[in-house]
Parts: structure tokens; sequence; C-alpha cells
């Protein structure tokens, strides 16, 4: 029987949730879920000297840029580390902020930098095993029996297989397969081509499929080794 496409495989990890954080003031949860206020908007209002704004923009933020990092860099608390800094590297840069392009694809951009940087910086360290942290991720849907051991066993598959890829097919599969942006909208956020978006995103899947049936192959044996 024929593996299921690796693009399903990859969307089982959990992916950026669009709600907000709990805990938020009152003003701020308000703000940060109007519909009729815009990311751009709430950067002209914290530039103009109002707190709520930026905490406003941070909240509607403050997952996807967890998800994100977390997806590339495989560790809850390097991703937490990933999540701050690019607020505070969001906020340093707001004055210099291109109005014509896209919020999400600005910052978006400034998260994943972050991550590879990171990711580059420790690339030597495996990604942690998510049975540790399982209980610490937000937003995780739990599962009983059989079926938690399967999830967590092929969740860890996957991981081993993304941490072997090259940095810059990575962060691509990350967000094509995972985040489901289009190629035109990674382009801009990895500062390279459509054609090369493209490209790579290609080069990635090949290596991950590749990589995916040297694992499950390998632990296939083991298992059956284990078994005599």
């Amino acid at each position: 029987m024929r593996s299921r496409p690796h693009a399903e495989r990859l969307r089982q990890l959990p992916s950026g949730a669009p709600d907000l954080p709990g805990g938020l003031p009152a003003p701020v949860a308000a703000l940060a879920a109007a519909g009729d206020v815009s990311d751009a908007e709430l950067v002209r209002r914290t530039l103009a000297g109002q707190e709520d704004a930026f905490a406003a923009l941070v909240a509607r933020y403050q997952k996807r840029a967890f998800w994100i990092a977390f997806h590339v860099l495989g560790r809850v608390e390097d991703a937490r580390d990933v999540a701050q800094e690019a607020f505070v590297r969001l906020f340093r840069s707001l004055l210099r902020y291109d109005w014509s392009r896209s919020f999400y694809t600005w910052f978006y951009r400034i998260v994943m930098n972050l991550a590879i940087d990171s990711l580059r910086k420790q690339r030597s360290a495996r990604a942690k095993n998510l049975d540790d942290h399982l209980g610490a991720l937000p937003d995780e849907r739990e599962v009983d029996g059989p079926t938690e051991f399967a999830a967590r066993e092929r969740g860890e598959q996957v991981w081993s297989v993304l941490d072997r890829l090259d940095p810059k097919f990575r962060a691509v599969l990350v967000l094509r397969d995972i985040h489901g942006l289009s190629c035109r909208e990674i382009a801009p956020i990895l500062a390279i081509t459509h054609a090369t978006a493209r490209w790579r995103l290609h080069r990635g899947r090949l290596h991950f499929r590749d990589l995916w049936e040297r694992t499950v192959e390998r632990d296939g044996a083991r298992s059956a080794e284990g078994e005599l």
C-alpha cells in the first residue's frame, strides 16, 4: 500500500491557531478581535502612541508566531524565545514598515529569519521527543490509548525527518505544507523569487519523501527485530 503524501503527514503537526490567547485585558481583546481594524491600522495606532494597539497586534499573531517557529525548530522553549524576540524586533522596526506590503508577510519574514538563524546555530541538536512536551503545547488535541501512541510515534518520525532537511527546504515546507501559504506568499517572506520558492518546495518534498521512506523502513526493521 502506498504511503500517504508527505504534505498530509506534515499537516498532522499542529498549525497556527486563529483564536486569541486567553487572559487579555478587555480593551486589547476587543481591539484584536475587531474585524474592521486592519493590522496596518494597528501599526498606525502604535506609532501614534496607543499601547493597546501593539498589544492587539501581539495577541493576533502570538500563537502563529510560536507555531511557525516551533515547526522550524521542533522545540518548545526555542520557539517561545524566537516568538518573543520576533515581537521585540517588530516593535523596533515599525518606523520602517512598508505600507505597500502585507503586514503578515512582513512579520512572518521576521519570525522565519529568527527561526532559521536559531536552527543553524543549533543544527546538531535533535528535535525534542514530542512525548516530553505534548501537555505544554497550546491547543493540542488529546487522544487515548493505542491511537495516542501511534500519533506520537508518527510525530517523532516526522520531526526526525524534518530535522535532517536543509533549513532552506525546511522553511518552505513549513510555510507551504503546514501553514498553507502559497509560493507567491512564501517568496517575499523568505526574500526569494517565486520560481525559487517553487523549486525549493519541489526539492524539499523529494528530500522529505526519500528521508521518510528510509526512516519508516529503518524503524520497521528495528520493530521486527524486537519481536524476534
